[in-house]
């Protein structure tokens, strides 16, 4: 039993990380501290100043603190346990995307240029990250047009002649070394163009230009001088449309706007002072919390998952812990990171139209965000309500099931965290024990195995796959699935409510089995449909477990292990018989009265289940 008054006396006076846990063992909030005795204490006063911290405060169970060097270990450490366990109480973006690079495949011979999301250990160069997949699809594409760089993925030298150049060798959009008669110093300047292009150095390549159109007009090669100053005319204009007043420098202007427990955050990205993208995210979590926190939350989130930070960051409303993120950021970018609230008018005209933009696709987004939060959060109250459980259902999981007669079974465990499924959290069980199609004993056997690592990882203080519990377990199946796993949260003295998932004599959800009685709640509702979802869920991640270790030929019959039994017997067997348990019964006649079963056969089947 964790003595939350006693642990408060052994706490150290250094700078860490703490964890806030519930009942369950999961953390529902993770924190920094200078001083590590004097914040953890301060969740526990009778009268505590902060509506956060005295709200979550009765849902603390325990606590767990972890000792670092300085403040910035604590705050990386804080980011990649944020990231680990999405607490209930913490600042989460709702944006987990990638963002687009451009790709250039020096590690090949004649190498192409392309968009890709995936940053690889290739050797290959990358530009980027870009904030925003459009505006350098743009970029790539007026490159593409100006320098005729090859886009197929065709391997060289091994493809040259292979087959007839493409549609883009005729139009002149590529200079085709497919053909075998492109020079490589030759592609490797147009390369180096394009690349000068695409870095941001306009000005070298107007001047290249501009030396080529020259040279073209006194040659009196008017039309070739005519094709270089379309180019020059087409790089002007893009350069024009991306130049920002106001400097030269990469920056990153930012502002939120907020609604209740939502916050939606607008990023302007200026890239050697170009404007080229802007990008918008939701976080969670903001309800009574500061605008300095929200913002320093954000801040902490969104620059722990790029690779790139800008030399200026411009906020629209002040941060919390400035001088440590600035440090922090100036260590990932190994120079000094300036982060400021602009008060010149000038300087401000970026954040105004950030904060604008803001609220706009807030209030857009708002009926939106509150349809979602019905569907995900309000749909968990909806069940907690008709199960008549109290507490915390943020964290649903389900198993299910998947065999085929005469194959052993898988399990499979989604989960559900607010509504939402966290595919991060999902598992995959092969039944070891059971032979033939028993759910009941492979639901025990999955649950088993599920909440015995738990309780020993928990032991152990080890951080693995299963240190959480759920507030709701749900089986696919009724009363008799529901009763195994009870019993083995029985046996091993855990108490989480279950329930099982019941279907109809059309195979469609009818409602859930939970203490000894059907629960029905209405069809149109989003506690329903969130039961269904998660009923299709948990069906579909098993039956996909299971497809793939059939192919692979990973999933077998027990009767592939008998010497003699190969794949048309033991058809033959599980089409007499009906299931393992009847073959492993049978006498030596009822074996040789299968089809195509001698008696060396039907012995060795009768002799391997006797062992």
């Amino acid at each position: 039993m964790f003595d939350i008054p006693e642990e408060l006396k052994k706490l150290p006076q250094l700078p860490g990380v703490y964890l806030m846990k519930d009942k369950n063992g999961a953390v529902i909030y993770v924190g920094k501290a200078v001083n590590l005795k004097n914040r953890v204490r301060s969740y526990f006063r009778e009268s505590n100043p902060d509506y956060k911290a005295a709200s979550m405060a009765p849902n603390i169970a325990e606590f767990e603190v972890i000792v670092t060097d300085n403040e910035i270990e604590s705050l990386v450490l804080e980011n990649n346990l944020i990231k680990k366990y999405y607490p209930k109480y913490n600042i989460k973006l709702k944006d987990n995307k990638t963002y687009p690079y451009i790709k250039i495949t020096v590690n090949e011979q004649y190498p192409r240029v392309f968009i890709t999301r995936d940053r690889l250990k290739d050797k290959a160069r990358y530009l980027g990250p870009y904030p925003s997949a459009t505006s350098v699809r743009e970029t790539l594409d007026a490159a593409h047009k100006i320098w005729p760089i090859r886009k197929c993925a065709k391997t060289f030298p091994r493809d040259i002649n292979r087959d007839r150049p493409c549609l883009n060798k005729h139009i002149g959009g590529c200079l085709a070394p497919c053909t075998g008669l492109v020079d490589e110093a030759e592609y490797d300047r147009v390369l180096e163009e394009a690349v000068m292009f695409l870095t941001g150095k306009h000005a070298g390549v107007l001047e290249r230009f501009e030396a080529q159109m020259a040279a073209y007009a006194e040659a009196t090669e008017y039309e070739k001088a005519a094709e270089v100053r379309d180019k020059i005319n087409h790089i002007k204009l893009i350069h024009e449309k991306q130049k920002v007043e106001g400097g030269v420098f990469d920056q990153d202007i930012v502002a939120f706007a907020k609604n209740g427990d939502e916050a939606l955050f607008y990023i302007f990205f200026v890239r050697d002072g170009k404007m080229v993208g802007s990008e918008h995210l939701m976080a969670s979590g903001a309800e009574s919390v500061s605008d300095a926190d929200i913002m320093a939350g954000f801040l902490k989130r969104f620059y722990s998952e790029t690779s790139f930070v800008p030399r200026d960051i411009i906020l629209g409303s002040e941060t919390a812990d400035k001088e440590l993120i600035t440090d922090w950021l100036s260590q990932l970018k190994g120079r000094r990171v300036n982060i400021n609230v602009p008060q010149r008018a000038d300087k401000a005209r970026l954040v105004e139209l950030a904060k604008k933009n803001a609220a706009l696709t807030l209030e857009q987004s708002g009926e939106q965000i509150k349809r979602d939060n019905q569907r995900t959060k309000g749909a968990v109250k909806e069940i907690a309500d008709a199960l008549g459980i109290e507490g915390d259902l943020n964290r649903i999981e389900a198993v299910d099931i998947s065999n085929i007669h005469g194959f052993e079974s898988v399990g499979s465990m989604v989960v559900f965290e607010e509504g939402v499924p966290k595919r991060s959290d999902y598992r995959k069980f092969k039944i070891k024990d059971v032979y033939g199609p028993d759910d009941y004993a492979s639901v025990e056997e999955v649950l088993h195995r599920r909440f015995t690592r738990y309780k020993n990882e928990t032991a152990e203080g080890a951080d693995g796959k299963f240190n959480k519990l759920p507030g709701l377990l749900m089986v696919d199946g009724g009363k008799g699935q529901a009763s195994s796993a009870q019993k083995v949260l029985d046996d091993l003295q855990i108490g989480v409510p279950v329930c099982g998932m019941v279907k109809d004599d059309n195979h469609r959800t009818r409602g859930l089995y939970f203490n000894g009685a059907e629960v029905s709640l209405p069809r149109t509702s989003e506690g329903y449909k969130l039961i269904v979802r998660i009923q299709d869920e948990v069906h579909r991640f098993a039956l996909e477990y299971h497809r793939k270790l059939r192919e692979k030929s990973q999933v077998k019959s027990v009767l592939d292990d008998i010497p003699g039994i190969g794949g048309t017997r033991r058809k033959a067997l599980m089409k007499h018989f009906g299931d393992i348990d009847k073959i492993k019964a049978a006498d030596m006649e009822e074996l040789k009265n299968v089809t195509g079963m001698n008696a060396a056969a039907a012995a060795a089947v009768h002799g391997f289940f006797r062992k």
